[in-house]
């Protein structure tokens, strides 16, 4: 009986009403702080900063009150300088609170170097092909008197000959000397 009386008593219905109180005051004030704290409806733009080289990256983007990470510099884009950015995330002219993270993706300092695959003594169709999916380009073509027509004889690079397995940088021009049909 007492437990009930104590239900309905005055005492708990002033202590509920300073705990709700408190509460609400609680929330209140925490959500201004986080206001506060998480710059609410402070927006400016992020700048553009293709083809800005790296040694300047830190200082354009400081003054912006901004920060940046760097994630991925394997693309290499040869209309852009070494070691310069090649796009970002967020872009452009997007809207960011400051001190919020770009992340930035680098023009490496060339390309990657990758190992010549074995084309010698197949078709010059199928080496031409072979060579250009790995990446490679394809140089002069010369020929030389061999029976076997049209077929690799040798791979040269910059004149000189070219083993296979030789790691060369993408894009690489590798010439091709050819049999010509002919018997010595």
């Amino acid at each position: 009986m007492k437990f009930f009386r104590f239900l309905f008593s005055k005492t708990l219905a002033i202590q509920l009403g300073l705990a709700l109180l408190a509460i609400v005051l609680f929330i209140f004030l925490s959500l201004k702080f986080l206001k506060y704290i998480t710059y609410h409806n402070e927006y400016q733009k992020v700048p553009d900063l293709k083809g800005i080289p790296f040694v300047n990256l830190p200082q354009i983007v400081s003054q912006k009150n901004l920060r940046y990470e760097i994630i991925d510099s394997s693309k290499f884009t040869p209309k852009l300088p070494p070691l310069s950015v090649i796009e970002h995330i967020p872009g452009p002219g997007e809207l960011v609170k400051k001190n919020r993270k770009i992340y930035i993706t680098l023009n490496p300092s060339g390309y990657r170097r990758i190992s010549v695959p074995d084309v010698i003594q197949i078709t010059r169709r199928n080496a031409e092909v072979t060579l250009l999916s790995v990446g490679f380009s394809i140089g002069e073509i010369t020929f030389r008197n061999n029976i076997g027509k049209d077929m690799v004889l040798e791979m040269r690079y910059k004149g000189e000959p070219l083993e296979p397995g030789t790691l060369l940088q993408k894009t690489a021009e590798i010439d091709l000397v050819l049999g010509n049909g002919k018997k010595f």
